[in-house]
């Protein structure tokens, strides 16, 4: 058992380090190379996506179609595709390019926030004092990120700042959409038919804005993105799932952006002032807050960030 234990918390680590990798990868083509967020996006939603549901319908044969036969089920994955998989995706690469990597992937990080908020509202009552704290905790990290502690000026431009908190918004979104979902069918089929519907309001540009040539850094870069960053850190995390809780991965998780952070500042020369930082580490500490209150027997299947 302790092995197993072992297995699922490096799973989960080795995803979420993957993740945020993926992040200082992006912000490396996007200073470097004429690619845009809504190319990188499409097709890594395409490629992951086609990956997963392959998977998945090798596995479970035509179970796998399964999930287009009932009309409510059918309703709940577009929108799940189009709300949480392609907002998230786009949100989170346009808050990259806006910004740096680093404040993109912490302020994804608000997403709990609104969990929280909508949870509270739609069951028409006031949130936990657990939840009251992450929420003033959030705030307040958020606010130090942004404004580095002065309330007359911002740290990041506005449009990362906007990207940013979308891109919560609908990691938000993400979580909660697919949850009956996931009840009834194979996470990975749910995220690759997800990854692969929202992929196609990209397939236009897609094929008609490929880069004229690829160096061999950028076409490292992008494999990088489609191969670990989306389908290996995904497989990992979900596979972590077998051995540890949800609320034990959800704190791993944190390492995403730490490594982010971390890759960002060593490699692309981005710079955080101490109070960035403490604002940085309000918003990740809100994982930890929201996990104090779970009980290791809670086996609820959650998806991941990335």
């Amino acid at each position: 058992m302790k092995s197993n234990k072992f297995e699922g918390i490096s799973l989960a680590v080795g995803g979420s380090i993957l993740w945020g990798i993926s992040g200082t990868v992006a912000q490396y083509l996007f200073n470097n190379f004429v690619i845009t967020p809504v190319w990188i996006v499409g097709v890594r939603l395409l490629f992951a996506g086609l990956l997963l549901v392959t998977i998945s319908t090798l596995q479970n044969g035509k179970a796998a179609w399964q999930i287009w036969r009932n009309k409510a089920d059918r309703r709940q994955l577009i929108a799940f595709a189009v709300f949480g998989m392609l907002a998230s995706q786009l949100s989170y690469f346009m808050a990259i390019q806006a910004g740096n990597a680093a404040t993109a992937t912490i302020l994804q990080f608000t997403g709990p926030l609104y969990i929280i908020i909508y949870l509270a509202i739609s069951q028409h009552q006031l949130p936990r004092r657990i939840d009251a704290i992450s929420i003033l905790v959030a705030l307040t990290g958020t606010f130090l990120l942004v404004t580095k502690g002065h309330l007359n000026s911002l740290s990041l431009a506005p449009l990362a700042v906007i990207w940013g908190l979308l891109s919560g918004v609908s990691q938000a979104s993400y979580t909660l959409i697919p949850r009956s979902l996931l009840q009834k069918y194979d996470a990975k089929l749910v995220v690759g038919w997800g990854m692969l519907v929202g992929s196609i309001p990209f397939l236009p540009i897609v094929a008609t804005q490929v880069p004229h040539s690829f160096a061999g850094p950028e076409l490292v870069a992008i494999g990088y993105i489609i191969i670990f960053g989306t389908i290996f850190s995904y497989l990992f995390y979900l596979q972590s799932l077998n051995y540890i809780a949800p609320a034990t991965t959800g704190m791993l998780s944190s390492l995403e952006p730490l490594t982010a952070t971390t890759l960002a500042i060593l490699l692309l020369g981005v710079k955080m002032s101490g109070i960035e930082l403490i604002g940085s580490i309000l918003i990740l500490a809100t994982v930890f807050l929201q996990a104090l209150p779970v009980k290791s027997a809670n086996k609820e299947k959650t998806i991941s960030n990335g």
